[in-house]
């Protein structure tokens, strides 16, 4: 019978290194280093800095109850949908241009990016230095602003 075509030369059985190269390779968890994670602060560094990882804990983290989740609009956004929210009823259209009270619609603080073009009374709870600069300049005007203009 042909020897080459046998499972049991598959097995590698007699080798020495079983398929593995050197003897001693192959042993078991200590050939790479530790399982897992292991060893990845120490003897594994070089490893972690070519497959981009960090070592240690990054950054600040604040409690969960301490954090303050605001809704936030941009003038830009507001400049789009006003004639929209005052056809709908959400905002209202005066004699010189809209009025419209952006905690019903669900904003707590206004921002200052993009340009405004209409004239428009918005009623929030806070807003940024520069949107408030940018409803003036379109003749607007800022109303219940909050302590918090940051």
């Amino acid at each position: 019978m042909a020897q080459k075509n046998r499972k049991i030369n598959k097995k590698m059985r007699g080798s020495r290194s079983c398929g593995y190269g050197c003897a001693k390779k192959h042993r078991g968890a200590g050939s790479r280093g530790g399982r897992g994670n292991a060893g990845s602060t120490k003897h594994k560094q070089k490893l972690m800095y070519i497959l981009g990882g960090r070592l240690g804990k990054i950054g600040f983290h604040r409690h969960p109850s301490l954090v303050v989740a605001q809704s936030i609009i941009n003038l830009d956004d507001i400049d789009v949908h006003i004639e929209k929210w005052a056809a709908e009823g959400k905002a209202k259209k005066t004699a010189g241009g809209f009025s419209v009270d952006m905690s019903e619609l669900g904003y707590d603080k206004v921002l200052g990016s993009g340009k405004l073009t209409h004239k428009i009374e918005i009623k929030a709870g806070s807003f940024s230095e520069s949107a408030k600069k940018k409803i003036a300049d379109a003749g607007g005007k800022v109303v219940g602003d909050g302590i918090d203009t940051v």
